[in-house]
């Protein structure tokens, strides 16, 4: 008789807590069912209050095993907890493409980002008197030229014991050929991951979850193709949450959390983890 195959430990990350009250319930709403074992959250963002934070902490204390990490933030609309944070577009943060070609143009100042990041740490310490137990960043933002430098002494210096968020995905190119943005994330992780290495800093083996919600997949069908080959204690990201107004106001992916919220606590969730022989235990 062949031995079963062990179960592979993955980590299904909820990014953007402290986004607003429907996200964050959304994502305690999921812990609570043992749907999730890992959430990022955004310290600059309007629902990262102290009401709120307690009750991401509750939640968590009843799942023992539900990581809680930080998600760093260096984009519009959001605004810097630092004064003297430039380039500023508004009083807020860069757009995304701006902040990439900042960084490929060398007009961003590592030590400015660094200082930034050391802030958003800092809170994020005050908050859950612990520092995270990861980092990743909000659009992929550790992964940009000169951001990732500063990202990553950031954490060696203010989170040392905390891995942090690569976004390439192992196996087959072929796989990702029709997927532009998981190309593009596998690109910028090549050199995240030898600069991490380098610095002594662990990172998740493999990542899945990139995809274009503007068009409105099934996700479930999504979740599939993103447990195909992950490895053990490879990272799915996913973007739960409720619609609110908050919401609404300060970013385009709305109604497709409402669809990955519904179909994480629904029951084909977990008859999927069990045929892939995966666990978030």
């Amino acid at each position: 008789m062949s031995a079963a195959v062990p179960l592979a430990r993955i980590w299904l990350c909820a990014d953007d807590y402290g986004m607003s009250p429907g996200v964050n319930r959304g994502i305690r709403d999921l812990i609570g069912r043992g749907r999730l074992n890992a959430t990022s959250v955004m310290v600059v963002g309007p629902a990262a209050g102290r009401a709120e934070i307690l009750a991401l902490g509750s939640a968590a204390r009843g799942r023992p095993r539900c990581a809680i990490g930080l998600h760093a933030t260096l984009t519009a609309p959001f605004r810097p907890l630092s004064m003297h944070f430039r380039p500023l577009d508004g009083g807020m943060f860069l757009s995304i493409p701006k902040l990439f070609r900042s960084g490929l143009s060398r007009t961003l100042d590592p030590e400015i980002v660094k200082a930034e990041l050391k802030l958003q740490l800092a809170t994020f310490g005050e908050m859950f008197g612990r520092p995270p137990d990861f980092v990743d960043g909000h659009q992929h933002v550790q992964l940009f030229p000169l951001v990732r430098d500063a990202f990553l002494q950031a954490v060696k210096e203010s989170a040392p014991a905390a891995w942090v968020r690569q976004a390439g995905r192992p196996g087959p190119l072929l796989r990702r050929l029709n997927a532009p943005k998981v190309l593009f994330l596998d690109a910028l992780s090549v050199q995240f991951r030898s600069r991490a290495a380098r610095a002594g800093i662990a990172v998740n083996p493999g990542f899945a979850g990139a995809y274009d919600f503007s068009k409105k997949p099934d996700f479930g069908r999504l979740m599939r193709q993103f447990l195909a080959g992950l490895p053990d204690q490879g990272v799915v990201m996913c973007h739960p949450g409720f619609v609110d107004d908050v919401l609404v106001s300060l970013d385009p992916f709305t109604d497709q959390r409402e669809r990955e919220h519904a179909y994480l606590a629904g029951d084909q969730f977990p008859a999927l983890l069990a045929e892939n022989r995966v666990t978030l235990g």
